[in-house]
């Protein structure tokens, strides 16, 4: 027998049912009705009409260099290997010399003109498409803060992320499947913070296909309920809730318990809904060439875009892919940012040409971009240091305006200078376009209220369409 205290002694059963501790990670999704939702208090409709519906998160972890891809500097080309011209920053991550011209030539593409690097060919085919926000900054240089920063609000703190605040405030079109899953995650840097509910419903958790160690190809939901005939599979979760319901009766509500059991619930859910929707046997040859499947460089970075628009289509809230950990060009920028490139550029192009084919762009906020960006002055010689002063990020569909550009960086790319965006001017950005006002999402932990946003962020209303 286990005992939780002298007088009080539990079976195995019992403790089992109390502790639940054998799920992993789907121990942390689940609760997905909006039934569900209302009963705990949680926003069952937006504050305000939506623009988007669902987000994808193309991720790329270490840190894009702006202006080696989107942002072009003519002035870092005329002046190469000269000194910059104004102070750096006073908290550096490392030094760093003269400026360094990028190695790869711009060019203006679509109605927009938008210039785009040599490094993005098929992005570049679809610019009229992409709003750019050029001016974005961020508050740490180094990577684990930074990381935390861009998904949480915070580089400080433990607190929810991104995906688990869109949950919290609008749950899933889909009661089968989790409403914030993440594709091939990284572990580094931070690791689960990056998409973990923290103080909130644990339901709202991400749930996690495989991790950046594991091929997309093999990526799977890990600890599904499988292996044993469904009508047992049926019997021991009633038997939980039984004891669950018993445990209620004994000490009262346990929401901690409540999210556990709902999680298995949504796990033998799972089952019938999960494996379909992540087989691509049914996509065409011609959807896996869109996205560069079975090619060499792009059939890992496409699987997770892919699986992206049909886990978007299924209902799911907030989808993230991860391409990890590559970005981080100290030193060999030619050779590491052109093979990264090389990887992500079609499946990202064939991503939004893909839901803009199924009407679904309109409705999907797709967002790109790293933790920070690069420094325009060298490092090692042909490399370049973090830099979270200023660095882009773009966004596609879900209300925003295509082929735009908002803010801009000073003349050599360092620093945000017109139009600044804070990270927490891009949260409130994008609640907003989920149709969430972010300072009404709160939830009261800790003896205060908690927003995404915390007491900052405005929303930049100029990207809107």
């Amino acid at each position: 027998m286990l005992c939780n205290n002298r007088h009080n002694p539990m079976s195995r059963r019992e403790a089992l049912a109390s502790l639940c501790a054998g799920f992993g990670s789907l121990a942390f999704a689940g609760m997905l009705a909006r039934e569900a939702q209302a009963s705990k208090g949680v926003l069952a409709a937006p504050h305000f009409q939506p623009r988007a519906k669902r987000v994808i998160f193309l991720f790329m972890h270490g840190g894009p260099s702006q202006v080696d891809t989107f942002d072009y500097k003519p002035l870092l080309a005329r002046d190469h290997g000269k000194p910059l011209p104004f102070a750096k920053p006073r908290v550096q991550f490392a030094q760093t010399g003269n400026l360094l011209a990028s190695p790869w030539k711009f060019r203006q593409y679509g109605q927009s003109g938008a210039w785009v690097s040599d490094l993005f060919p098929h992005v570049a085919g679809v610019v009229d498409d992409l709003c750019f926000i050029k001016s974005l900054h961020g508050s740490n240089p180094a990577h684990g803060g930074a990381l935390l920063k861009i998904h949480t609000g915070t580089d400080t703190f433990i607190r929810p992320s991104m995906g688990s605040w869109v949950s919290y405030g609008l749950g899933t079109e889909n009661a089968d499947l989790p409403a914030f899953i993440t594709i091939c995650p990284t572990l580094g840097h931070g690791g689960v913070n990056n998409f973990s509910s923290s103080f909130l419903p644990a339901w709202t958790h991400g749930t996690p296909i495989g991790h950046a160690g594991v091929p997309a190809s093999q990526a799977q939901f890990e600890h599904m309920l499988a292996g044993l005939p469904r009508d047992i599979q049926r019997k021991e979760l009633d038997y939980l809730q039984e004891l669950n319901a018993r445990h209620m009766d004994r000490v009262g509500a346990d929401g901690m318990l409540e999210g556990r059991i709902a999680s298995f619930e949504l796990a033998y859910r799972m089952q019938a809904t999960a494996p379909a929707v992540m087989d691509l046997s049914s996509e065409s040859k011609a959807t896996k060439d869109l996205y560069g499947i079975d090619e060499p460089k792009t059939d890992n970075f496409g699987r997770q875009c892919l699986l992206a628009r049909r886990f978007a289509q299924a209902g799911v809230r907030f989808i993230q892919c991860t391409h990890s950990y590559k970005w981080d060009q100290h030193g060999g920028l030619r050779d590491g940012h052109s093979n990264n490139a090389a990887e992500v550029d079609k499946p990202i192009a064939g991503l939004i040409r893909d839901l803009k084919s199924h009407g679904m762009l309109e409705d999907t906020l797709v967002l790109w971009g790293g933790e920070f960006g690069r420094t325009p002055t060298a490092q090692d010689g042909d490399g370049r240091d973090h830099n979270p002063h200023g660095f882009t990020m773009f966004m596609a569909g879900g209300g925003v305006k295509a082929g735009f550009s908002y803010g801009e960086t000073d003349d050599y790319g360092y620093y945000a200078a017109v139009d600044k965006c804070d990270v927490h001017d891009l949260h409130a950005t994008i609640l907003a376009l989920m149709g969430i006002d972010h300072e009404m999402l709160t939830f009261h932990h800790g003896g205060r209220d908690h927003s995404l946003t915390d007491v900052h962020g405005r929303v930049v209303k100029q990207i809107f369409a």
